[in-house]
């Protein structure tokens, strides 16, 4: 961070920095210019998240501009040509409402990372330094040298001493008894993801709250849509749903899709790590990459990654696509496909399914956890299924049933899940069927 910076950015609480942001992004030089936008909103949200140092040119033209993985920023621009018109936005917003704006969003020439300032009198001024000749000091001057330098000593003694107290503090705690592990019920699902390993990625879905239909929809959902061409929609380009939806029907919704479901379930996650001395870290899909995860334990929920679907779903057994669950071998009592039922009146959804995968990540030691249920209501309650010692266990006597070895649960498998819904909330959840997922 370039020095002028540093002190002013520190005085600024995160709240308002995302207020200015906000302000900024709805303001007319930026509203109606969506890939300024969007640009502009990119670095500031990595910056503000702490992944500032991994701003660069070739990250925005991949996130931002939907450049491919051979993107080459010496021979396409797009990059420092955006920059450059985002500073001149930047100063014409400031420009016009300078006067009533608390801080300052600016983008230094030559970087990609955002500075928050505030702005008006607050906003330090630099000044030149000026050399002063200093008198020889009388004999009272000499004894207040003399006090403060006994002052500093005191003072270094004093900070020495709570250094060693501190230090004695941090040994007594790491004496402690280390956090009771999970029980048996729940660690042979979890042991993956727990210490000595590092903390998990929990990604989060954002889902659009006037939702593209698909078809797990009922006729009711699909005749209130409203059609739109997918070619006036390019900024949905890099979202799941323009690849896999043949056009675009939108609908509208509070309810659904908003990932209420996957959010309340969090919950469970940190209560379930917390009890075995594990942290986690928390990230919206739209700011994580396949890269960022591809190496480390990951969970992602909501089945709305752009990129998970086709990394990580395995089409040997239960693949979920375009709103349904698809059954490519079913096993006698099975269905082919399962898709979510609604009450014939009210047309409100009575009946969910999820799906559950543990899946192997690029090393082997470390896994991919993916809760994706059809609708929000299916994620939350696969969620307290998996992190509830009562419920696990039925699972993993399924899976043992279908070991090699009848006697110990694979490592990679699906598990398929239903839940009642009443007024929106997941109700009573049970295991539909399980495959094995080879290595």
């Amino acid at each position: 961070m370039p020095a002028q910076y540093s002190a002013a950015t520190e005085t600024i609480s995160l709240f308002e920095r995302r207020e200015e942001l906000r302000r900024v992004l709805q303001s007319k030089h930026f509203a109606s210019a969506p890939k300024k936008s969007r640009f502009l909103e990119f670095v500031s949200e990595q910056t503000l998240l702490g992944n500032a140092d991994k701003l660069n040119e070739y990250l925005i033209g991949v996130e931002v501009y939907g450049r491919g993985s051979d993107f080459n920023p010496q021979d396409d621009p797009i990059v420092r040509v955006q920059a450059h018109e985002i500073r001149r936005a930047l100063k014409a917003y400031y420009e016009e409402y300078g006067s009533i704006s608390p801080l300052r969003i600016e983008l230094p020439a030559g970087h990609y990372v955002p500075f928050f300032t505030k702005a008006g009198p607050e906003k330090e001024e630099v000044l030149p330094i000026v050399q002063i000749p200093r008198p020889s000091a009388s004999p009272n001057q000499k004894l207040g040298y003399a006090l403060i330098l006994g002052l500093a000593a005191a003072c270094m003694i004093l900070i020495f001493l709570l250094i060693h107290q501190r230090s004695l503090t941090e040994q007594a705690l790491q004496a402690q008894p280390s956090p009771a592990k999970l029980s048996e019920d729940l660690e042979w699902f979890w042991k993956p993801f727990l210490p000595p390993a590092a903390p998990p990625i929990i990604v989060i879905p954002n889902h659009p709250l006037l939702r593209a239909a698909h078809d797990g929809d009922s006729a009711q959902t699909l005749e209130r849509g409203v059609d739109i061409p997918k070619q006036k929609l390019p900024e949905f380009r890099d979202t799941i749903h323009f690849r896999e939806l043949k056009r675009f029907l939108f609908v509208p919704s509070t309810t659904d899709f908003t990932a209420v479901g996957e959010t309340s379930g969090l919950l469970n996650f940190f209560e379930l790590f917390a009890s075995a001395g594990q942290k986690c870290l928390l990230r919206q899909s739209r700011l994580v990459t396949f890269e960022e995860i591809k190496t480390g334990n990951a969970i992602l929920l909501g089945g709305n990654q752009s990129w998970s679907g086709r990394v990580f779903l395995n089409p040997e057994g239960f693949l979920f696509q375009a709103g349904v669950i698809q059954n490519k071998n079913p096993r006698p009592g099975e269905k082919p496909l399962y898709k979510p039922e609604f009450d014939p009146v009210t047309n409100q959804l009575t009946l969910d399914y999820a799906l559950v995968l543990m899946l192997p990540n690029e090393m082997k030691e470390n896994r991919i956890l993916l809760v994706y249920g059809i609708y929000t209501q299916g994620s939350q309650a696969a969620i307290e299924y998996i992190t509830s010692a009562e419920r696990l266990p039925e699972l993993r006597k399924a899976l043992i049933d279908i070991s090699p070895d009848h006697k110990t649960p694979p490592p990679y498998f699906q598990a398929l899940l239903k839940t009642t819904v009443e007024n929106y909330v997941p109700g009573k959840t049970s295991l539909v069927s399980v495959r094995v997922v080879s290595n």
